[in-house]
């Protein structure tokens, strides 16, 4: 899964109440204080981007329709970049689905690459 796309499920599963009450009472209070953690940290690279800061904002409460947008913004931020916000969606993952991260669907290592995509159902045409 791509860095963006990584934060953007992160922000959307951590922001849905049904994710969290799925879960046993133990691993609640872990799930909302990494979810804390992401929120402030996609907050802090959104800060001062009014359209940024909108979107993050909508995305709490209608994820399905901000999801673009918000990814627009975070890629124009460089937020794929930010290894403590990627660490932190991954970490948020890893809480809330333990079968997808055990089986690396949140791991992402990309360096220095052009036209990949990593992630589920993608679809990629390049024309030379």
């Amino acid at each position: 899964m791509d860095p963006i796309t990584l934060i953007v499920a992160a922000l959307a599963a951590g922001a849905s109440g049904g994710a969290i009450s799925a879960l046993q009472d133990d691993a609640k209070g872990a799930v909302i204080a990494a979810y804390g953690r992401l929120r402030g940290l996609a907050g802090k690279r959104v800060a001062g981007n009014p359209g940024a800061e909108l979107a993050l904002t909508e995305h709490e409460t209608d994820p399905e329709h901000w999801e673009t947008p918000l990814t627009a913004k975070l890629a124009q931020l460089g937020a794929a970049d930010d290894t403590e916000l990627v660490a932190a969606a991954r970490a948020l993952m890893e809480l809330v689905d333990g079968s997808g991260a055990r089986a690396g669907k949140y791991n992402v290592t990309i360096s220095d690459a052009k036209g990949v995509q990593v992630g589920d159902g993608n679809i990629q045409v390049n024309r030379f």
